[in-house]
């Protein structure tokens, strides 16, 4: 059982490769390994100071683009434990040479892959099977006062979503657009 990664068009965002182990009884597999090569070049010496879990009931639905401020940006590592998402990245960091671009990857149960989205990069995801469910790994604590994000329908990202978005919350319709200077 071991775990690769491929990089992506933005610096510091990694999907992770896993192989599990399947047998008679069912599958297991390592979400993460803090001295494994492939996560300890994908995640460095981070911490994980945060466990969260998310399930969306409805196809369509799309959460994000979220983050938190400086200084208490973090990482995350987000795997999907059930069903199947359109998991996105989008680079905030400005002095960044992809500041503005995004990128998605379908994230899977059966895949068995995650995405790391590093400090400074928003996050969101379109639920592409009911009842997908994901786990993130936070390097960093959450502050109220930090949260923050991009609209998902940012007509400067231009994000491809597969599926009409649906079911957007008050919070991620109210967040603010990019700015014009990409």
């Amino acid at each position: 059982m071991t775990t690769e990664f491929r990089s992506t068009p933005i610096a510091g965002v990694l999907e992770l490769l896993a192989q599990p182990f399947i047998d008679h009884r069912g599958t297991f597999l390592n979400a993460f390994r803090s001295k494994e090569p492939a996560f300890v070049e994908a995640w460095g010496e981070r911490g994980i100071t945060q466990v969260n879990f998310s399930r969306t009931d409805s196809v369509g639905s799309v959460r994000g683009i979220h983050l938190q401020a400086t200084p208490h940006s973090e990482a995350k590592l987000v795997r999907c434990l059930r069903g199947r998402v359109w998991d996105v990245a989008v680079d905030l960091r400005v002095d960044s040479l992809t500041y503005g671009k995004w990128y998605a990857v379908e994230l899977s149960s059966d895949q068995s892959n995650a995405l790391i989205i590093p400090e400074g990069c928003g996050h969101g995801y379109q639920v592409l099977e009911p009842n997908s469910e994901l786990l993130y790994l936070h390097s960093g604590e959450w502050v109220h006062n930090a949260e923050t994000g991009i609209k998902f329908n940012d007509p400067h990202l231009c994000i491809s979503w597969p599926l009409a978005p649906l079911n957007v919350s008050k919070r991620d319709l109210a967040l603010p657009l990019l700015e014009s200077n990409i």
